[in-house]
């Protein structure tokens, strides 16, 4: 707002809230965020205090048994760890994590200065409420906040000490993508502009071509000591490209909205930044100026960006396929199947499903991340090829029939993919149905029917109940 009254590029500090010049001290509540409970007779006493803390309406379909799991899971864990009981206590959130038709009980168990996070992730069942899952591990745990997760539903006052809480227990996460993770996406911005001055005021590197191929719509850059890509939109799309400047926004706030699945990553648009030239290399800021002059122009000393993206930086699959070894090669080779199938699974085509749009996590999870061909699943037409009428038509460099603008012909993905040797294989031998049209007109008719695809946030071999 005040940047429309104030007709402001960039940021004004005498004008706008950045950041304070001080640490802010924080003011002790009357009470808690979390409830503490002490190390009971046994786990068992324990796990039922808490989820009796926890009602549903409905309630839970059988309490004692859920009891009974929960408590086995953990003892098995803390005597994997070395961990004896009694622990000094467990702290538990008060508020609930929703999501979809999942709920989340988030807490610590505390043994003298070491924590071990805990997550019992509970589901919305015919019967009533039931324990899908006990999580006892920082990455575990990290997954479920991912940035290619749908935002959490919580009810707090306090959001700030709910953060506090979370970021002492997954801490490679950032506050900005822990804000954004529980629907606080306005403030997650701030937080991450935030972290970013910071950042280039402590930091010598320069802006620069992200790795990986050239985009026909986006310009990508990227800072060696930042994980975070920066994505322009090009003035004009290189053929055989027809979407439009607006499409591709259209298709960012798609995307926003949308079940991401764990397989399409969180992007953040900012608008009328401005930077230091002298922190772009001089390749870098030639192309933003030629491909996008709408929207990076130089005003003498400082480059002023009208309009971008921001996502966290992975490494593209095309890449990881290259350096990887064989074994993880194969393992992204397979997930990447996996992630067109989920994406699939929650009504969402990519378009265009070369290796160079996806990337890879640090978890080794593999990601979507070009939007602008994406579009609903139910909107495409699959189809399988026409038999020809003879040698000639095979041979024409034109297909010689007619092909609509959302004709999908699965057949085809074999032969473009980019899949070389063993990942190739690999990929083949678990997902030979994306080949098919029964796979692609299947998942379509689920959706047309209403039916929901439940996609868990973590590994089967998590589940309590299979």
């Amino acid at each position: 707002i005040t940047r429309r009254i104030f007709v402001t590029v960039g940021v004004d500090p005498n004008i706008e809230f950045v950041d304070s010049d001080f640490e802010a001290v924080a003011t002790p509540a009357s009470t808690p965020i979390y409830r503490t409970y002490p190390w009971m007779n046994s786990t068992h006493d324990l796990v039922a205090a808490i989820l009796g803390d926890v009602p549903f309406n409905p309630g839970y379909a059988n309490l004692q048994a859920d009891v009974a799991l929960v408590a086995g899971q953990i003892d098995a864990h803390l005597q994997a760890e070395g961990l004896e009981a009694p622990a000094d206590g467990v702290d538990i959130l008060k508020p609930v994590f929703y999501r979809n038709r999942g709920a989340n009980i988030i807490g610590q168990i505390r043994f003298g200065e070491r924590r071990v996070p805990l997550m019992i992730a509970l589901r919305n069942e015919d019967g009533g409420v039931v324990v899908d899952a006990v999580l006892l591990s920082e990455d575990e745990i990290s997954i479920v906040f991912s940035f290619t997760r749908s935002y959490f539903h919580v009810d707090t006052e306090r959001p700030h000490e709910l953060i506090g809480f979370l970021k002492s227990i997954i801490p490679l996460k950032r506050i900005a993508e822990l804000y954004i993770a529980i629907g606080y996406n306005k403030h997650g911005k701030t937080e991450l502009y935030r972290d970013l001055i910071h950042h280039l005021q402590a930091s010598g590197d320069r802006f620069e071509v992200a790795r990986g191929e050239r985009g026909m719509v986006m310009l990508v850059f990227t800072m060696p000591s930042y994980d975070v890509v920066f994505k322009v939109i090009r003035d004009r799309f290189a053929e055989p490209k027809t979407t439009t400047r607006q499409d591709v926004k259209n298709r960012y706030q798609l995307v926003f909205k949308h079940d991401r699945a764990g397989r399409l990553i969180d992007a953040q648009e900012f608008e009328h930044l401005r930077f230091d030239r002298a922190r772009f290399s001089e390749d870098l800021l030639q192309e933003l100026l030629e491909g996008a002059p709408s929207s990076v122009t130089l005003d003498g000393d400082t480059v002023a960006i009208r309009h971008l993206y921001t996502e966290r930086r992975l490494t593209p699959l095309d890449i990881y396929l290259r350096e990887a070894p064989e074994l993880p090669a194969c393992e992204a080779a397979v997930d990447y199947g996996y992630a067109i199938k989920e994406l699939a699974a929650t009504n969402i085509f990519p378009g265009d499903i070369l290796l160079k749009n996806f990337g890879v996590t640090r978890h080794g999870r593999v990601v979507f991340y070009d939007y602008d061909e994406l579009c609903l699943l139910t909107d495409c037409k699959f189809r399988t090829f026409p038999q020809s009428e003879g040698f000639d038509d095979d041979l024409m460099p034109e297909p010689w029939f007619y092909v609509g603008k959302n004709d999908i012909f699965p057949e085809e993905f074999k032969t473009f993919l980019g899949l070389q040797g063993a990942a190739r294989q690999a990929f083949i031998s678990a997902h030979t149905d994306l080949f098919g049209v029964e796979f692609w007109r299947s998942m379509q008719a689920r959706h047309q029917n209403g039916d929901v695809v439940d996609i868990f946030p973590y590994k089967q071999a998590r589940r309590l109940r299979r």
